[in-house]
């Protein structure tokens, strides 16, 4: 099953270099008044995270507190619940997704056989929707906040406030950014068993060369794979992203610590953020940041060590829609994403919007 019709798959398909000589960026989701079974672009989304494909090449979106649900778009670009009645609470587990509540669906991410892995993130929870049956159930977290777990079944593991989640390259391995306790977990999708990854719990500044495991950390918001053994960390109010990398060491990549929109076109760890909120890996190996509060989308090349803008004025607003992605406004982006095929997608959170750069 395809998620676009030829000529919007047309549309969507291009090499990964045309996103940083990208034309125009377009909405594709929300905008509208429609609550579902509608185009995408004609439907109402509110406070949309997380944006995700599945291997059949279809978008999945999340929504935060303001929508508490799990959205498709179909084959034929119509928009779908797939999980969720619209209402805050925790239940569900066993049944259909459809008939679930969540309490604030930060981010997710698609497993390689399609399951949908969901960070329901105030009721300290993972769950899980399976592909084919759209039953739910819990797979890690014991709904209770605090911290515990770590060595053991995953199911009564405690996490606060559980965040971005992201698989490594073979999909076995999930990396989890435990915001309220400062720490990256890991999850081992086959044995079941939670494990900490970086961070002592304490509030600090990481120092360069240090062991993640003993290192304080500021608050990590966003974790991808760097896709080669290690990972990134994106810290909030930390306003900095750090790497860990095979050998277990932490330094800071980009930031200075400081608030600001500085240093674009310079040394990434020159550069000043703003509230950022989400990262994702390109397929070049280059880092993409939702640098929320800024209302930009900015990328980190690790061969470079440079940080570059990629969308967004700077400006909070809703204007520059079919223009060029860095005179388009933003409100808030919580999400980007890369597809597949190497086309970015950004969820405008605040503006209730899905956007693509198209070439």
């Amino acid at each position: 099953m395809k998620l676009f019709s030829p000529p919007l798959l047309a549309l969507f398909c291009c090499a990964s270099f045309a996103l940083v000589h990208a034309e125009k960026i377009v909405l594709v989701a929300g905008g509208g008044e429609a609550e579902k079974d509608a185009p995408a672009v004609q439907c109402k989304l509110r406070e949309p995270f997380g944006v995700e494909f599945t291997p059949a090449n279809e978008m999945v979106i999340v929504e935060m507190t303001g929508g508490n649900r799990v959205l498709k778009v179909d084959a034929q670009g119509m928009l779908r619940v797939i999980a969720g009645t619209g209402t805050k609470g925790y239940s569900g587990d066993g049944g259909p997704a459809t008939a679930a509540t969540f309490n604030g669906i930060h981010n997710l991410a698609v497993a390689p056989d399609g399951d949908l892995l969901l960070a329901d993130s105030f009721n300290h929870s993972l769950r899980r929707i399976d592909a084919t049956s759209g039953i739910i159930e819990a797979v890690a977290g014991n709904g209770n906040k605090g911290f515990a777990g770590d060595g053991g079944p995953a199911a009564q593991a405690q996490f606060s406030t559980l965040i971005q989640i992201a698989l490594d390259p073979s999909g076995k391995q999930l990396l989890i950014a435990d915001i309220g306790n400062r720490r990256v977990r890991r999850l081992d999708l086959a044995t079941k068993i939670v494990s900490t990854v970086a961070g002592n719990g304490q509030a600090g500044v990481p120092p360069d060369g240090a062991e993640a495991l003993a290192s304080p950390l500021v608050d990590p918001r966003a974790v991808t794979p760097d896709g080669s053994g290690g990972f990134y960390i994106l810290e909030r109010s930390g306003n900095a992203m750090r790497h860990v990398d095979a050998g277990g060491k932490i330094r800071t990549v980009v930031g200075t610590g400081a608030k600001g929109a500085g240093g674009d076109g310079g040394p990434a760890n020159a550069a000043t953020m703003n509230g950022p909120k989400y990262i994702t890996l390109d397929r070049d190996g280059s880092v993409l940041i939702a640098d929320a509060e800024n209302h930009l989308v900015r990328r980190y090349s690790p061969k470079t060590g440079l940080i570059t803008r990629v969308a967004g004025t700077g400006k909070k607003g809703t204007a520059g829609l079919g223009g060029l992605p860095l005179e388009c406004e933003l409100n808030r982006p919580h999400g980007v994403t890369v597809a597949k095929d190497g086309t970015l997608f950004i969820t405008d959170s605040y503006n209730n919007r899905i956007l693509h750069i198209v070439p």
